[in-house]
């Protein structure tokens, strides 16, 4: 089987938004392996030589926000979010949609203000030349990563969320 067509079968999403989806998983999948490695390396360092590897704390929290807003936009466009639906058998189809679309807009907008002030953040982090402690790396990058990863979600929500909503019948 080719790559090809392997991705074809695993992935349902249609065109590029395929290749990004396969993409992020496999940033958050490498991310999450190295940060296995990491603590590992960390845990006999601290454990067998009595020296902890030194700046693990930092690197493990840059490696969980990159993880987790890598994950965060293919979650969104596949509506893999936990959903409550107590009231849905009592309402008819149409107020569920209404509700969903109601949301998809709610949550898209929150990302995308949220990113707005996230990613100012950041860059006066840039500016003020903010590093990390041990290790005396530049916070403003990764904060301006999370903004990004938010705005995609937030697109990916008004877009193909709203798509999948309206379109998509649900088994």
């Amino acid at each position: 089987m080719s790559f090809s067509a392997w991705l074809k079968t695993h992935y349902d999403e249609k065109g590029p938004v395929r290749w990004l989806a396969f993409f992020l998983e496999v940033v958050s999948a490498s991310v999450l392996f190295i940060l296995m490695a990491l603590t590992c390396v960390d845990v006999i360092g601290r454990y067998l030589f009595n020296s902890p590897l030194h700046g693990g704390t930092e690197l493990t929290e840059i490696g969980l926000a990159v993880m987790v807003f890598a994950a965060m936009p293919v979650v969104t466009w596949r509506g893999g979010h936990i959903v409550v639906d107590l009231l849905d058998r009592f309402l008819g189809s149409r107020v569920v949609k209404v509700l969903a679309l109601l949301a998809a807009l709610v949550m898209s907008s929150s990302l995308y203000f949220l990113a707005l002030r996230i990613f100012e953040l950041g860059e006066r982090s840039i500016r003020r030349g903010v590093v990390t402690e041990f290790l005396a790396m530049p916070s403003g990058y990764v904060v301006q990563y999370i903004a990004i990863m938010s705005w995609a979600t937030a697109f990916g929500m008004i877009t193909y969320g709203v798509y999948r909503i309206l379109f998509q019948n649900k088994a």
